[in-house]
């Protein structure tokens, strides 16, 4: 299982670079968009793709019995997706914007327009 998520990562981060090459401003927010996703997945992957109970320690335990999983990885995701959408709205919005001034969606005809 391993092997395939890191082929998919892989897959992802090589689409998001192609996305963000291109000349095309809406294609930059979406290779933006799958690099994040590609982060998020290989945090994921990383943790290890393994079922476990909660992190909860018995009271009198010092450690949890059996198998857990892994907080951390979960939280940092979390906070990413969150971050990813905020930042995701503002490009949106600024994306919307640039193209109500310049009326292109290209980089080259933006960079024109510099004064």
């Amino acid at each position: 299982m391993e092997t395939l998520m890191a082929f998919t990562v892989g897959g992802l981060f090589a689409a998001a670079i192609y996305m963000m090459l291109r000349r095309s401003i809406v294609k930059l927010v979406i290779g933006l968009v799958l690099l994040s996703n590609a982060a998020n997945l290989l945090l994921f992957t990383q943790a290890g793709l393994l079922r476990g109970a909660p992190p909860l320690v018995p009271e009198g335990a010092m450690q949890p019995a059996g198998i857990v999983a892994d907080p951390l990885a979960q939280a940092l995701i979390l906070t990413a997706i969150v971050i990813g959408f905020g930042v995701l709205a503002f490009a949106v919005v600024l994306i919307h914007r640039a193209y109500e001034v310049v009326q292109a969606d290209d980089m080259d005809q933006m960079k024109d327009t510099d004064t």
